[in-house]
């Protein structure tokens, strides 16, 4: 891990996790963005080489100033809580809350000791034990853009990336597939991402569905990819569905729209109905609908044309509402509040 960084430190953002979350991949597009205009590192495990980095021991040598400790996770809101309490380094706490979740006590007790709490969205915000400033996530639209991608006629494919459990709804997403992909021989789909072994019966149910339609070499279930080749992916698709039951905001959608994949995603979810124009980048269903999900899907899949301009319309609508620079930049105005208090 590289450990370049601006001088003087204002910021730090913990990633206490391994596995690649929403949450690493969020501070993994941010800090490099963000380090070009304020002092900030990221410490902890799980983050891209190109991540201004400092090793967590090292927090606790560094000289005694003010600083802003901006935690996205629990485990994080309660470390830089304590660091602050045992005065062992003088910070100013930030939590992002991303769970449309109700709190616990716990949560919420973390939560009253926070000097800034930021929510993704208002869905987030009203699960929250207190008032909260609105910083929605953004797309690094350099890093996620169609060039590059793949136009052939003869390629076309239904994406799905992300954790695969019961609350992401893969197996809505699975069954709409097997229902219109046996007339539509010129589609497949992929789904991408890592099963936790608690959910290992999900996935079995999963490919059984799927080796039941006879449909094993046309829909594809693959491990995560490295954060860094998934531009690459999105750019391979014609299609994105985010079929979740729960989420916190839902960035895969807005990273498919930035790629200039249209996208159909379930209502009242995330960020969703947010990031989706109806009819223009996409199209919204209600959760575990199977039936309207295989309507959308069957209309998008047979309107060429119609898809085309979707794709035109999901990367216009991305590039005016969904900058990475612009999450960055608001976050940063808030760093700097905190640091004149």
């Amino acid at each position: 891990m590289v450990n370049y960084f601006r001088e003087p430190i204002d910021v730090i953002a913990p990633n206490l996790k391994v596995r690649l979350s929403g949450v690493t991949t969020t501070i993994a597009t941010l800090v490099p963005l963000q380090s070009q205009s304020i002092g900030i590192v990221a410490t902890g495990p799980g983050l891209p080489a190109d991540v201004p980095h400092l090793a967590l021991w090292r927090v606790l040598l560094m000289p005694r100033r003010l600083r802003v400790w901006h935690a996205r996770r629990n485990n994080e809101l309660l470390l830089g809580l304590m660091l602050k309490w045992l005065k062992l380094s003088k910070l100013k706490v930030m939590f992002t809350s991303a769970s449309p979740r109700p709190r616990s006590r716990w949560t919420k007790l973390l939560v009253t000791c926070c000097d800034q709490v930021v929510a993704t969205n208002q869905i987030n915000a009203a699960v929250m034990s207190r008032s909260c400033l609105i910083v929605p996530h953004g797309v690094n639209l350099e890093i996620f853009s169609p060039e590059g991608g793949l136009n052939s006629k003869s390629i076309r494919v239904v994406g799905c990336f992300g954790r695969i459990r019961s609350m992401k709804g893969t197996a809505d997403l699975v069954e709409a597939l097997c229902r219109v992909l046996p007339t539509r021989p010129d589609w497949s789909g992929h789904i991408m991402g890592r099963t936790a072994s608690r959910d290992q019966y999900y996935l079995d149910g999963i490919q059984e569905i799927i080796s039941k339609a006879g449909l094993e070499k046309r829909i594809a279930i693959v491990s995560e990819a490295p954060i860094t080749e998934m531009p690459d992916f999105y750019r391979r698709l014609s299609l994105y569905v985010s079929p979740s039951h729960l989420e916190g905001f839902g960035l895969t959608v807005a990273e498919a729209l930035a790629s200039g994949v249209p996208a159909v995603a379930t209502s009242g979810v995330g960020a969703f109905d947010e990031l989706i124009d109806e009819g223009e980048n996409g199209f919204l269903f209600p959760p575990g609908d199977i039936n309207e999900l295989v309507r959308h899907l069957s209309h998008i899949m047979d309107n060429e044309d119609f898809r085309s301009s979707m794709a035109l319309q999901a990367r216009a609508s991305a590039s005016k509402r969904m900058s990475l620079v612009a999450e960055a930049e608001r976050l940063i105005e808030i760093y700097k509040e905190l640091l004149l208090k």
